[in-house]
């Protein structure tokens, strides 16, 4: 009888260590989940400021194309023209 007391308490033991590992590794998840949501925040600021960048950039080779080297200036506009002559070919195509 007395093996028995020894079973049971030592099963008891041994369940409650379980249980404070398993509470232990829950707050340990949370924390982790946490840790990946910010992560993840960080990230997204992050793409969104190199796309803001990248259209910046853009604007500023454009800018620097018109007011860069004559070859630049050519080049501005030949692009130029070739919008001018797709919006006279839409306007055609509207007026008829």
């Amino acid at each position: 009888m007395n093996n028995l007391f020894q079973i049971v308490n030592l099963l008891e033991s041994k369940l409650s260590k379980l249980l404070s590992q398993y509470t232990l590794l829950q707050q340990e998840n949370l924390k982790l989940l946490q840790q990946k949501n910010n992560q993840e925040q960080q990230l997204n600021k992050q793409h969104q400021l190199i796309n803001d960048l990248e259209k910046k950039y853009e604007s500023l080779r454009v800018a620097n194309a018109m007011v860069g080297s004559k070859e630049d200036k050519h080049l501005t506009k030949l692009k130029i023209n070739t919008l001018i002559r797709e919006i006279d070919k839409c306007i055609v195509q509207l007026s008829d």
